[in-house]
């Protein structure tokens, strides 16, 4: 059983940062990539970024660009979101992703992943 279990999230003033971590624990497994998605109340969840795991390739949603780093740490076996400059539509559920095989580029900003974190809450007030 693989686990992908996040924190960091929380209550941030408009312009603020947040750092969320996601650790992945459990059974041993091959990570293609890893991915933060989220989810604001009424919506769709949405692709925030995503990371190659074998060189750190960063992927991200123009609506984040320049604001979220994602990075990954091998040894720790987790991936972080780095949240800056927030704004009040940040304000989501952010959960985290990990995909065991080969995706396209194309599909690594979708839902296409194997294993999800049960996410953690940013709240961004204006």
């Amino acid at each position: 059983q693989v686990q992908l279990v996040e924190s960091g999230g929380g209550l941030v003033q408009a312009g603020g940062s947040l750092r969320l971590s996601c650790a992945a624990s459990g059974r041993t497994f091959s990570k293609y990539a890893m991915g933060w998605f989220r989810q604001a109340p009424g919506k769709e969840r949405e692709f925030a970024a995503a990371i190659r795991w074998s060189d750190g390739y960063p992927y991200y949603a123009d609506s984040v660009k320049g604001r979220f780093t994602i990075s990954r740490d091998i040894a720790k076996n987790t991936v972080y979101l780095q949240l800056n400059s927030l704004k009040p539509e940040d304000t989501a559920v952010y959960y985290c992703a990990a995909v065991n095989r080969y995706r396209s580029s194309g599909e690594l900003v979708s839902p296409v992943y194997d294993y999800w974190g049960q996410g953690t809450q940013v709240t961004v007030s204006s």
